[in-house]
């Protein structure tokens, strides 16, 4: 079973010492340094702007940054093409981020007999919770943009785990104001879909608060793992914009692998991403925007095989998917705005069934699935559904807080639910307590997710940037952890406590 938001950065609620000891932490590091905040160092050595021209806080961008970022990366004056800048700029920044975090889950594990004959063997599992905490490390973010020539932008990130294992997170090269007009803007690579709310300029960095759940939910067995919002996709995209940016449109036509190269998926599956946004003045409230979005597309459940095992590329049976959806952002005077995120999916009955990911990948083109490892479900000739199989429905809610007490200083809060309206097993199900067939309880996969934090950046100018932050996480799905030893699946109820440094140079 494939449930994207159960991470290994998760944990139990904390006892009343621990929730002491984070206090008097982030009050010490919030009274810790005093220094004026500038700008984000890669655009803002080409710019000479202040971070807060661009960013509500970095790397999460206000009104003006959102169109500087539409118009490629520039300001539409003379400064835009490279030739008239420094020859010693260098359009780079790095980023990583060292921490400390107390993680607990919910885990199986197995259990041994203590005497008898069979002492110190394996009697069986049990769900069991495992808590831990230390000073831990982020991957390494290696950030490069901006424009070739005036009105042709590209962005590159390489990006590695916390072991140094790198992939390219983005790659994309983007044609912009074609004939003159801002309507007209092609980019092609691997890029972030356009989200209103963007989950690669966050502020989260806990393992479930890190992702918005709304954007990577999958039903309990469900195999479409095409269809997640959060992950940068591989495709061609047309995006335009009116000249103050109160308007904008996309269309994107995505490769259905989920942003994995190697064409390892299916031989002809591709997605469509659409979104529309309307931002007007509110007067003293400031600039409100909102928009419509929808994610649709097919994806394959029948791949060829040799000897069993599923052959890179050659999907087939593709099946469909969709997520369609509302999004507001809402700024309530200077300080304080709500982001909000509503989403309708659903997937085929093949997909709710376990099928179409019968490639696993390393995201990097690798093949895993052998017929030693097991495979996923694979829709082979002669494959029929099980009685009762259904499309699974499910709606889902995200809502993000901030409180900017200034550039520097910024408070946040994050609340998601998500709600299954129809499970994928019906009477069919065999239910893994009795035997028996009986519908899928109808809670199965409910979430909710809950973050709170802060950020501080005691500065912030054209060559680096430095930020205190802190973040407790809370995240709870129905039914879909290890079984008890009773055999009855259990909740899962994980939590972060997480401080760290999030620097960038």
């Amino acid at each position: 079973m494939r449930i994207w938001a159960q991470s290994h950065l998760c944990q139990k609620p904390q006892r009343v010492t621990s929730v002491l000891a984070a206090a008097f932490a982030l009050i010490f590091l919030i009274l810790g340094a005093s220094q004026s905040s500038n700008a984000l160092p890669a655009f803002a050595r080409k710019y000479g702007l202040r971070c807060s021209a661009c960013h509500e806080s970095w790397p999460a961008l206000n009104n003006f940054g959102l169109k500087f970022r539409d118009n490629g990366y520039q300001l539409m004056n003379e400064r835009d093409s490279p030739i008239w800048q420094n020859p010693g700029y260098w359009p780079v920044t790095f980023r990583i981020t060292p921490i400390w975090h107390r993680v607990s889950t919910l885990q199986q594990v197995d259990v041994y007999a203590t005497s008898g004959p069979y002492a110190g063997t394996i009697t069986g599992p049990t769900a069991q919770r495992i808590t831990s905490s230390g000073f831990d490390l982020s991957g390494l973010d290696f950030h490069t943009g901006g424009t070739l020539e005036k009105n042709i932008s590209f962005y590159v990130l390489p990006s590695s785990d916390s072991t140094a294992s790198f992939h390219f997170e983005s790659v994309m090269a983007r044609l912009d104001n074609i004939g003159n007009s801002p309507w007209l803007n092609i980019k092609l690579g691997k890029f972030e879909l356009n989200n209103l709310l963007s989950e690669k300029r966050t502020l989260w960095l806990t393992g479930n608060g890190g992702i918005y759940q709304t954007y990577h939910f999958i039903p309990a067995n469900d195999g479409n793992t095409f269809g997640q919002m959060g992950d940068n996709q591989l495709g061609v995209e047309y995006m335009g914009h009116s000249v103050d940016d109160r308007t904008r449109v996309s269309a994107a036509l995505l490769s259905s692998n989920d942003g994995s190269v190697g064409l390892i998926t299916g031989a002809n599956s591709y997605s469509g991403f659409f979104t529309f946004d309307q931002a007007f003045d509110a007067g003293k409230l400031g600039t409100e925007r909102l928009g419509a979005y929808a994610f649709v597309g097919q994806a394959a459940t029948y791949y060829l095989t040799s000897g069993g095992v599923p052959i890179p590329g050659s999907g087939i049976g593709n099946k469909s998917f969709s997520r369609v959806g509302f999004y507001g952002q809402f700024y309530l005077g200077p300080h304080f705005d709500i982001n909000v995120v509503t989403q309708h999916g659903s997937d085929n009955a093949w997909f709710g069934q376990g099928y179409g990911n019968a490639i696993a990948s390393d995201g990097n083109g690798t093949a895993t699935c052998t017929t030693s490892t097991g495979c996923p479900f694979n829709n082979t000739p002669g494959t029929t559904l099980p009685v009762g199989s259904q499309a699974p429905t499910w709606n889902g809610y995200t809502f993000e807080a901030r409180y900017v007490v200034s550039p520097q200083l910024i408070f946040k809060a994050v609340y998601e639910a998500e709600r299954m309206s129809q499970q994928a097993n019906g009477s069919g199900y065999i239910s893994p307590t009795t035997g028996l067939p009986a519908p899928s309880p109808s809670n199965l996969g409910n979430t909710n997710n809950y973050s709170i934090g802060y950020r501080y950046n005691p500065f912030m100018n054209s060559r680096a940037g430095f930020a205190y932050f802190g973040e407790f996480n809370l995240f709870h799905q129905d039914l879909t952890g290890p079984p008890n030893s009773a055999g009855n699946p259990t909740n899962v109820n994980t939590s972060e406590l997480l401080f760290g440094f999030d620097f960038d140079f």
